[in-house]
Order: structure tokens, then sequence, then C-alpha cells
């Protein structure tokens, strides 16, 4: 009869054969270190720490009321064919919720009700909108927040977007053209 011997293992399979358990540790050792920023990340999305980086405040609009803040407090974000966005966040206020049926943000004075702006959406302690940035916004611009109720009565209240959106009014800042004055 004829014996076979195996050949010895390659120098990457003794390697291999060697720290195979230390380089799994490793696959969950890593994604450890992420996790305090994960969680910061989720309690900031979930309204837990807060509606945005930006808090302007509560805003009085007609006889309701509500606290905006921008959610990121970045420059807009291109959005393809949307153009660019910025999100708020807003909570109502406690006694607003019942008659309040819907909320608008626009950038600039809506002409109606039905140009009313972005309607935010979500629960009444934390909704959301991504309002456009219009291609003719100026930083001197006003930031409208139109409350419509469910007894048909319509309120409107504005303030500037460098208060609403400082980040957004300077990237608007930034974008406008340059124009000298006297020139043609």
């Amino acid at each position: 009869m004829s014996q076979t011997h195996a050949a010895p293992p390659s120098p990457l399979r003794r390697a291999w054969l060697k720290w195979r358990f230390h380089l799994n540790a490793l696959l969950i050792l890593v994604p450890l270190g992420f996790m305090p920023q994960y969680f910061k990340d989720v309690a900031f999305f979930r309204g837990e720490s807060g509606l945005g980086k930006h808090l302007v405040g509560e805003v009085q609009v007609g006889p309701w009321s509500l606290t905006l803040a921008d959610f990121r407090n970045l420059p807009p974000e291109f959005e393809g064919d949307e153009g660019y966005l910025t999100t708020f966040k807003a909570a109502l206020c406690s006694a607003c919720i019942e008659p309040i049926k819907a909320t608008f943000l626009r950038v600039g004075e809506p002409a109606s009700l039905l140009d009313a702006g972005v309607a935010l959406a979500g629960s009444p302690y934390g909704q959301t909108a991504e309002v456009p940035i219009p291609d003719t916004a100026k930083a001197d611009d006003d930031l409208w927040i139109t409350m419509e109720g469910w007894d048909g009565s319509v309120h409107s209240a504005h303030l500037p977007l460098r208060q609403a959106a400082p980040a957004t009014a300077a990237w608007l800042e930034r974008m406008m053209p340059r124009t000298s004055v006297g020139a043609d």
C-alpha cells in the first residue's frame, strides 16, 4: 500500500489559522468605537436632544404659536430637480395642537393659501419641512409661517431669514451675483 502525505500548509494558511480569532474580535470591537456618535445622532433625529442645531425660539402666529428651529444650521443642500432645500423643525404649543389643521413654511411672501409653501409633516411635537430656496431669494428675505385652523381661519407671521436660518442667509450672500453700482 502506498501512503500519501498531506502537503504542509502554506504560510498564508498558517497565518490565517493563527490570527483568525483576533481578526474576528477586531471586527466586533471596531464598530463599538462608533457607537457613541451613533447614539448621539439617533437622539438628535428623534428630537430627544432638541429640535435642531439652531433654535429660533417661540414664534407667535395669530392666536397660536410654535417653537421653530433650523434643523442642521448648514447651507442648503442641492436636491436635484427640487433645487436647494433647507430643513426646519417645529413643535406646536400644547394648546395649538387641536385647532390647527396645517402649518406651512415658505421663503418669500406667499401670494395666497395655495402658494403658502411646504407643509410641515410629522408629530405635532416635532414636525419637519424641507423648504425650497427660490432662485430669486436674497439674504434679506423673510421666512413666512402660515397656519390654517380647522375652522378655516388662516394666520401668518414672518421673521428674517437671517434670524431663522443664519447659515442659509450667509450662503445666499455668497451666491448672490456681484454687481457694481451704476453698471449696465
